[in-house]
């Protein structure tokens, strides 16, 4: 999914990792979260909830600039050169390779070539600094999110960063802080939350087929372990890492964002608090040892990252929801995508559903004939207007594709995006919860309110017609 992030980070900066690493957990010297609970308010200076339904001036031709062309930076660029009234300013990696691959595809494209900016880690202030930019997509490791994003509103230029948005809640705090001050959006990248079956089922809650909502499941369980064969180039040469530095939900928000539209959150209710439990580390290193050769540096990594963690969450209005994550158990694919409400519920993966007027009985699932019937009915308006393309362009099943045709048209527009910085702090702050929730023998821990009151006047995200 959209979270296999781009490499702008590359070998001197992974050689040195990989010796942090090897230094810090081959003798098992991983800092863990402090007993004491960490500070999860921030008084801020400009108003609560001031980047909520944030409009900017109608673009007629929107200028984009990316940084990162590792695994998800090219999807975003060709997304992007297929809708109408886009221009491709410049691209930034310090990979040349990768930089020339973006290029090329945009002059394959009949398009002017970009300008490359290749010069370093810290190259993307050079762009920012000397490119008429209206919006930036980020595709980088995860470290490089805040400061990226925060570099870019400060230029004036809206930031859309990959997932995770932030790996810490001062990061979190701080991108909420960005945005508010400079009046730039700050879109998480979760294109999740534009697929064709999330879509259908935002739709389906809108009308209140559920009834009143109670429980949600949400999931990101994918077996990656096959990153860990990229070494000097790739997402696994610098995520492999972070499995041996942390231990809770790295990785929350492809499961997180769709159900946080159902559920309204940060719009009338908001996640209150979190408890998080991870089972113990093993298939990395068992992958490792049965991958690599004798002596290599990866069978030398101590895995200290739960294969797999459950963090439950009560929202402010008292539903629950629970949030899965694993990428190195051997299982199934599955985002469970599960929304429960008082006349029934509809669960992904399979896509299944038992809910009163809408399939014959409650107490078994819905049969393909039915569900056919459901999926007919309930089609979101925003597929049906751009099936098609979706399907030509592709991406994820096309979920890719309608995200950036929908941020496009929203800047052209001067409409509100669909996600917004309060989005992208609370979705992104499970990881550092569920961290100090694993650390602490699962105590409970709160969830900030990055909105600090404002949720509660804010209207649920539109149908998107």
């Amino acid at each position: 999914m959209s979270g296999m992030a781009g490499d702008f980070s590359r070998r001197d900066l992974l050689a040195g990792a990989a010796s942090l690493a090897l230094s810090a957990t081959a003798l098992g010297q991983v800092q863990s979260p402090s007993a004491k609970k960490p500070r999860l308010d921030r008084k801020l200076r400009t108003p609560p909830g001031a980047a909520y339904n944030l409009k900017t001036e109608p673009l007629d031709k929107v200028r984009f600039g990316f940084i990162g062309m590792g695994a998800r930076g090219p999807s975003h660029l060709d997304a992007a050169m297929n809708c109408e009234g886009v221009e491709i300013v410049a691209i930034c990696d310090n990979h040349v390779p990768s930089a020339e691959k973006g290029a090329k595809m945009t002059t394959n494209k009949g398009r002017s070539a970009p300008k490359l900016y290749t010069k370093g880690e810290e190259d993307f202030r050079r762009m920012l600094e000397t490119e008429k930019l209206d919006a930036v997509f980020i595709s980088t490791p995860w470290d490089w999110h805040v400061p990226m994003a925060k570099a870019c509103m400060e230029a004036g230029v809206h930031a859309l960063l990959e997932v995770p948005a932030a790996t810490t809640i001062d990061g979190c705090w701080d991108l909420v802080e960005t945005a508010e001050k400079t009046g730039r959006h700050c879109m998480m990248l979760e294109n999740v939350n534009y697929g064709q079956e999330e879509l259908m089922v935002l739709n389906m809650v809108r009308q209140g087929v559920f009834g009143e909502l109670l429980h949600a499941e949400a999931a990101y369980i994918h077996d990656l372990r096959w990153q860990m064969k990229e070494i000097e180039h790739g997402t696994g040469s610098w995520r492999t890492y972070e499995y041996t530095k942390r231990n809770g939900n790295l990785y929350p928000t492809h499961g997180l964002g769709p159900v946080a539209h159902y559920l309204n959150l940060n719009r009338g209710d908001r996640m209150s608090y979190l408890t998080s439990m991870s089972s113990p580390a093993r298939c990395r290193e068992i992958y490792a040892q049965a991958e690599f050769p004798p002596g290599h540096e990866r069978t030398r990594l101590k895995f200290v990252c739960g294969d797999i963690n459950t963090s439950i969450v009560k929202t402010e209005l008292g539903r629950t929801i629970m949030i899965q994550w694993d990428e190195q158990l051997p299982r199934p694919y599955t985002r469970h995508n599960l929304i429960q409400g008082t006349k029934g519920l509809w669960a992904g993966f399979p896509a299944r559903a038992a809910v009163v007027g809408e399939t014959p009985e409650t107490e078994r699932w819905s049969r393909p004939e039915e569900l056919a019937k459901i999926r007919a009915k309930y089609d979101h308006p925003l597929w049906k207007r751009l099936e098609a393309e979706a399907k030509q362009h592709g991406g994820h099943g096309g979920m890719d594709f309608v995200m950036v045709w929908r941020i496009v048209y929203c800047l052209r527009n001067g409409l509100p995006l669909d996600q917004d910085v309060y989005d992208a702090a609370a979705w992104s702050v499970i990881t550092p919860l569920s961290e100090w929730s694993v650390a602490n023998r699962s105590q409970s821990i709160d969830v900030p309110d990055f909105t600090r009151g404002a949720y509660r006047t804010m209207e649920p995200v539109p149908i998107f017609e």
